[in-house]
């Protein structure tokens, strides 16, 4: 991990897209500024953290699903071959 040091009004540069600005320093907080392009999202990590969890959530649904839709295939396989008898 990187450990920078900066002032208010002071910034610093990932890559040549993303600033990012400490606008102010009040008592314990930090006010940040983003700078960076609309296609990258910029989320605070508790939110990523969400989004993530919710996203991780949906493909294991979509999972089962397929699961459960391949069973189904499965048992209509099986019965059109006992019906073909």
């Amino acid at each position: 991990m990187l450990v920078l040091t900066r002032k208010a009004e002071e910034s610093i540069m990932i890559s040549d897209e993303i600033e990012i600005k400490v606008v102010s320093i009040e008592g314990n907080q930090i006010r940040l500024g983003i700078d960076a392009p609309q296609d990258i999202e910029v989320h605070r990590k508790e939110i990523y953290e969400e989004i993530e969890a919710e996203n991780k959530e949906a493909a294991d649904v979509q999972r089962q699903n397929l699961k459960d839709i391949a069973k189904l295939v499965e048992k209509k396989e099986k019965k059109r071959g006992l019906d073909e008898l």
